[in-house]
């Protein structure tokens, strides 16, 4: 297949853009898809999009611990780059992530898949504290009948785990 804007080489890239509710395919080279990297990158910048989801300046100074203790950025910084510099900065800045981190993803904890090679005691423990937590919020919402539905898949996984 070639390339739909220069039309010489063989198109590598395939993109889908949706432009005026329409969706648009695109097969493009590498040369020209660098080139509209480029452009993207023009027209969306990742920090000006953070820092419109993160507190002004004058909620920023009304809280402390702005620097990180292990590589010294600063929160202003980060607002900058918008990204961390080390795995301390996630405690350091953990108060101002989190408001943002629901903003982004809409939860501030992962819930996403388990790795297939990882340990299934591992996998079979987290199922069950998920349970655990949906059958705690069916018995506060009275919702007796799927309470126990989630009591017995709670045994019967623990009985597998041991």
């Amino acid at each position: 297949m070639v390339c739909d804007i220069c039309h010489k080489n063989i198109a590598t890239v395939h993109l889908t853009e949706i432009v005026n509710e329409k969706v648009v395919e695109m097969h493009i080279c590498q040369t020209c898809a660098q080139s509209k990297t480029e452009e993207i990158n023009d027209q969306f910048n990742i920090s000006d999009f953070l820092g419109g989801l993160m507190p002004t300046r004058e909620e920023k100074t009304s809280r402390p611990g702005y620097t990180c203790p292990s590589c010294g950025l600063s929160y202003d910084e980060f607002r900058k780059k918008g990204r961390l510099g080390c795995q301390q900065c996630y405690s350091t800045f953990r108060q101002q992530l989190l408001p943002l981190l629901k903003k982004i993803q809409s939860a501030t904890r992962h819930t996403g898949k388990i790795p297939l090679n990882l340990d299934k005691s591992v996998s079979t423990e987290a199922k069950i504290r998920e349970l655990h937590e949906r059958l705690n919020r069916a018995i506060s919402l009275e919702e007796f009948e799927e309470a126990a539905r989630l009591r017995d898949e709670i045994k019967q996984l623990g009985s597998i785990a041991e």
